[in-house]
């Protein structure tokens, strides 16, 4: 069975999943794209041959034809995820939704019961989850390796650049206008280490703020815009060098570059920069958004971790060290190292053979993600999905806890008891068949 989908929102993350179709002709096809940008659209619908009529401008376009797919990819902003994943259910469609779910707890629950309630599959993006780096940490904690864990540190290196980039002059600058960036940038990092430690979340603490990125921190005589700055070449953050620099990278171009312009000249970037927000000064305002919060999770059984998201890094690699009462196990997206309390040795296992790099196309999650998802649509096989609803508003819960105990200086606020998917697990259904 060859999967058609619906590819809502034609920015990076959407054109990624799309992606899979042309690395899996056999297994999956883009039979139409929504997207309000005719540029973003008409490219991602040239890549897969998606003739006129499967080329919408709205996610409202789709929804008012019959069904056209088997299932929808859903990569629109965050503040556009709750009412079309819902309105996709209700028609049928499977849904492939972007994180996080949606920016309040609310609609988070209501996306997951708009799935219940209409029997589609809907899976989150949490691609973390489906990485070869994931399965062989899970391995070795499953294994009992470790013995009992006790305590994880985890550490989200988000880097100087990649924050400046979204969350500074980016789409998710803003709570109000997308989420907190614990939400956009960690959700699934907090569903990373709920999916490792494998117990419930009881209680979350968590402290952190915008501690540089704000007029407070300008440089004397800063311009509006870094091509007109005097101070321009000596800021780390220069959108004049960093865009410059991706431009003459080919490896930049799909991203960052691309969510910056089209016209990928010299000419063409600096138009950009003059005229649009990737240009603008990251003393200027108008962010809000935390640039270094920290957050401490209690799991029933009586471990706690860490996670750490900070834009003071170089990027790259998550690291998490995982402390055990038999063993400890280090890692850094690549490699996985285990030390054993009884005989001292430590033993490393290289994922990177499986394209576990988790800071270049996360470790390989996308594809693994999209090929479950899509295995599960033809077959009727959920089992295969790792990051379903349910399941995913745990980790929203937490997410959503913690950004309420920074606000109130770190006060520990307790968690209710975690979801569950009320639902029998889906048995395989062999006689599934394409749409159209």
């Amino acid at each position: 069975m060859v999967v058609s989908l619906a590819v809502v929102g034609a920015g990076n993350r959407g054109t990624t999943y799309a992606g899979y179709a042309l690395r899996s002709p056999d297994r999956a096809r883009v039979v139409a794209v929504a997207d309000p940008r005719a540029t973003h659209r008409d490219a991602l619908a040239d890549a897969h041959g998606v003739p006129p009529e499967g080329r919408l401008d709205s996610w409202r376009a789709l929804a008012a034809l019959p069904r056209l797919a088997d299932a929808v990819v859903l990569a629109t902003p965050d503040r556009e995820h709750a009412e079309p994943a819902a309105r996709f259910a209700e028609l049928g469609y499977h849904v492939l939704l972007e994180k996080p779910i949606a920016p309040t707890e609310a609609e988070c629950v209501a996306v997951a019961e708009a799935a219940e309630r209409t029997g589609v599959l809907l899976a989150v993006c949490h691609v973390l989850r489906y990485t070869r780096y994931t399965d062989e940490v899970r391995r070795q904690v499953r294994a009992g390796a470790l013995g009992r864990i006790v305590g994880v540190e985890h550490l989200e290196p988000v880097g100087w650049w990649h924050f400046a980039h979204s969350y500074v002059r980016g789409n998710w600058r803003r709570a109000d206008t997308s989420s907190s960036s614990l939400l956009a940038k960690c959700c699934h990092d907090l569903d990373w280490l709920r999916y490792i430690v494998d117990d419930t979340p009881v209680r979350v603490s968590s402290v952190g703020g915008l501690h540089h990125f704000h007029p407070g921190n300008r440089p004397a005589g800063a311009a509006e815009r870094c091509l007109d700055c005097p101070v321009e070449s000596r800021c780390p953050y220069s959108a004049v060098r960093f865009y410059h620099d991706c431009l003459a990278d080919p490896g930049r171009h799909e991203w960052p570059l691309s969510v910056v312009t089209r016209d990928l000249t010299p000419s063409g970037v600096t138009t950009a920069l003059r005229d649009g927000p990737y240009g603008r000064c990251v003393f200027g305002g108008g962010n809000d958004v935390a640039d270094h919060q920290s957050v401490t999770v209690s799991f029933a059984g009586g471990a706690t971790a860490t996670l750490t998201m900070s834009a003071f890094t170089p990027g790259g690699h998550r690291r998490t060290r995982i402390m055990g009462t038999h063993g400890y196990l280090e890692g850094d997206g690549e490699q996985v190292s285990v030390t054993d309390f009884v005989t001292g040795a430590t033993v490393t296992t290289d994922t990177r053979g499986g394209g576990a790099d988790a800071g270049s196309g996360h470790g390989g999650g996308d594809m693994r993600l999209m090929a479950a998802f899509v295995e599960a649509v033809a077959t009727g096989d959920r089992s295969v999905v790792r990051s379903g609803p349910w399941e995913s508003l745990d980790s929203h819960r937490m997410a959503f806890a913690a950004e309420r105990s920074r606000l109130a200086g770190g006060v520990p606020v307790p968690l209710a008891a975690p979801a569950a998917d009320p639902r029998p697990p889906a048995q395989p259904d062999r006689s599934a068949r394409p749409v159209g």
